[in-house]
């Protein structure tokens, strides 16, 4: 089978090309904005994700594409409009590819989405689901959720299957971004305030969602679904802190300040947002694909997180 994948050079898309390249009954080729050395078949250079790029020579002979290319969430966006340079490429963007993509026969489009499409949070004990009416509060979800709407269009006007997937935060070797800077601060040792926190969170270790994405690259059942990732396994910021300790083999030190009291100093630091992530919850469910996919995340988020300081 032929597939075709964007973001080939990213955290998610370097690991995927990995995985993909050592299936003998596969044939890899990465669409990449610069030629670099990664394990595919075929490489083929593209002027970047605009809503004019010509991927005629990139999507030739094609039959899967898995777009994992986007302008990722940015915490500090310096941009006049995020939402108008959000849209730009992963609305844009990913649209142009995938009429591109039906218009020379491409059968399936995986699309890599992001559960910020469901919204920031979840009461605590009700996960997100696939079905949910999407409630997505700042530009990169939204540019995230109307790029999914269009692409249903796209099926539906030309027969091309799409699937998608939502993912929440995603951890594993070579992380970066909030994630990254938490396991410095627990090498270093440093005591963080955090020791008290009952809220309950869905990450994805990334081997796991790259087997979700396998997965749907031909199981029939995958057609044109949404499907949410996540390990299965919810802990509390505290939990994870913990793991992340333990995976590191360093001493926890963990101080037990009450959430409200933490939410209150944020809040007055003008911090509310950081602090909503990390004593907020955020679960999110995958029995959809558990039952019609039959998928299992084939890590636990113990072993998920030792990855993250694995030198294999």
């Amino acid at each position: 089978m032929n597939i075709i994948l964007t973001g080939a050079t990213g955290f998610l898309g370097s690991r995927l090309a990995t995985t993909l390249y050592s299936k003998p009954d596969l044939k890899l080729t990465a669409a990449v904005r610069r030629r670099i050395k990664i394990p595919v078949a075929h490489i083929v250079e593209v002027l970047g994700l605009e809503a004019n790029s010509d991927w005629s020579t990139a999507l030739a002979n094609q039959q899967v594409v898995i777009h994992a290319a986007a302008r990722a969430h940015i915490m500090r966006d310096e941009v006049s409009n995020p939402l108008t340079e959000y849209r730009r490429v992963n609305v844009d963007g990913t649209l142009n590819l995938a009429r591109q993509s039906a218009a020379v026969g491409v059968e399936r489009f995986i699309f890599i989405s992001s559960i910020k499409v469901n919204g920031e949070q979840t009461h605590k004990g009700q996960a997100f689901k696939p079905d949910d009416v999407p409630c997505p509060e700042y530009a990169y979800g939204i540019s995230k959720w109307e790029a999914e709407e269009g692409l249903k269009e796209v099926s539906a006007d030309t027969g091309m299957e799409v699937v998608i997937i939502r993912s929440p935060l995603v951890y594993g070797p070579g992380v970066k971004s909030n994630f990254a800077s938490m396991i410095k601060l627990v090498e270093k040792g440093i005591p963080l305030p955090l020791g008290a926190i009952h809220n309950q969170r869905s990450l994805v270790a990334l081997d796991n969602l790259v087997d979700l994405i396998i997965t749907c690259i031909d199981h029939p059942a995958a057609a044109n679904q949404v499907f949410l990732a996540a390990d299965g396994e919810d802990m509390s910021t505290t939990e994870l802190l913990l793991g992340v300790a333990k995976a590191a083999g360093k001493p926890s030190r963990l101080i037990p300040i009450p959430s409200s009291v933490l939410m209150l100093a944020a809040t007055l630091l003008g911090k509310k947002n950081v602090a909503q992530r990390l004593l907020g919850s955020l679960q999110v469910d995958i029995s959809k694909a558990r039952d019609l996919l039959g998928w299992e995340p084939p890590i636990s988020v113990e072993e998920g997180l030792r990855r993250c300081f694995s030198k294999d």
